[in-house]
């Protein structure tokens, strides 16, 4: 069962389970079924925001009380044969100097680890599928939008919350009431425009509720391993005392490196960054100013080396 648009602890429990036991979910993409292969870039001017980033659930686990911990251990994430990325008017790190629709929909066969970005210009995106929403329910009375990220886990768009991994969640109300949704093929740190490799998913997680690690007070996670590129990155800056100021001119200066040193259009660099860049925090020290990166990994780029 899917709720939209809202994440609260009112939402009657599709399902009960005991602690320890596995939970699958079939969801569908962000846009809650309102894009297709078939969509056009201008239909994204019409979409219902209301009902963005829905998810399914919550379900109920045993046993589970505030100030316990839920875990999330991560068990199976496959996504459609299918996925897209949207320039959405409003969203996004530089919504305002994009302010036209722009849509790409990407093909994602079934087995294969990859996805082609521009398949004459080299460029493909490894596949590395994962559930943007994850959460449980907050204590504080709602609604509350399914957009934002909370202290209780909900839109993270976390990119290394893959199979294999652990999510660690404060649990706020009885039963924890978890919920999940949002599925990416593929996303940088950051999802700059806004947007991953949206894509409809199926995921199974084990739920575990833990008496012994109440210090948990926002989503902690436990990876086996962050791949870095084996090619290495190319990396651009920005340098501002606002965080946030720095952070749209490293994307700023990436897009001009990819337009200028790819042949991309700005829209097309400006989604690239938001499925395979990277931006980081690199110095944070030395007062005034903040230095941001946008790294991208070069082995994305099959024809040419940035």
């Amino acid at each position: 069962m899917t709720h939209i648009g809202t994440r609260m602890s009112s939402i009657p429990p599709v399902a009960r389970v005991k602690s320890g036991e596995t939970v699958s979910f079939d969801c569908l993409d962000a846009s809650n079924g309102q894009v297709t292969p078939a969509t056009v870039a201008t239909s994204l001017r019409t979409l219902d925001i209301a009902t963005l980033d829905q998810v399914n659930g919550p379900i109920y686990i045993e046993d589970a009380q505030p100030g316990d911990t839920l875990q999330v251990d991560i068990l199976e994430v496959s996504t459609a044969e299918w996925g897209w990325t949207g320039i959405l008017p409003g969203f996004g790190l530089l919504a305002d100097e994009f302010p036209t629709p722009s849509l790409k929909i990407w093909d994602l066969p079934a087995g294969q680890d990859f996805a082609w970005f521009d398949k004459l210009k080299g460029i493909k995106i490894p596949l590395r599928p994962f559930a943007g929403e994850m959460g449980v329910a907050l204590a504080e009375k709602g609604p509350h939008s399914t957009i934002p990220p909370y202290s209780t886990g909900g839109n993270i768009d976390t990119k290394h919350l893959t199979k294999g991994t652990t999510l660690y969640l404060p649990i706020q109300v009885e039963g924890a009431l978890y919920s999940t949704g949002d599925g990416h093929a593929a996303q940088g740190d950051g999802e700059v425009c806004g947007t991953a490799i949206e894509t409809p998913m199926k995921t199974t997680v084990r739920l575990t509720v833990l008496k012994d690690k109440s210090h948990v007070k926002t989503p902690h996670f436990s990876t086996p391993s962050v791949s870095e590129d084996p090619k290495g990155y190319y990396c651009t800056t920005g340098v501002r005392p606002d965080i946030r100021e720095a952070a749209r001119d490293a994307v700023r200066h990436m897009i001009t490196v990819l337009m200028v040193e790819h042949d991309l259009s700005r829209e097309e660099a400006y989604m690239l960054c938001s499925v395979a860049g990277d931006l980081r925090m690199h110095e944070v020290v030395d007062m005034p100013n903040y230095v941001i990166g946008m790294m991208m990994p070069k082995s994305i780029f099959g024809h040419k080396s940035v």
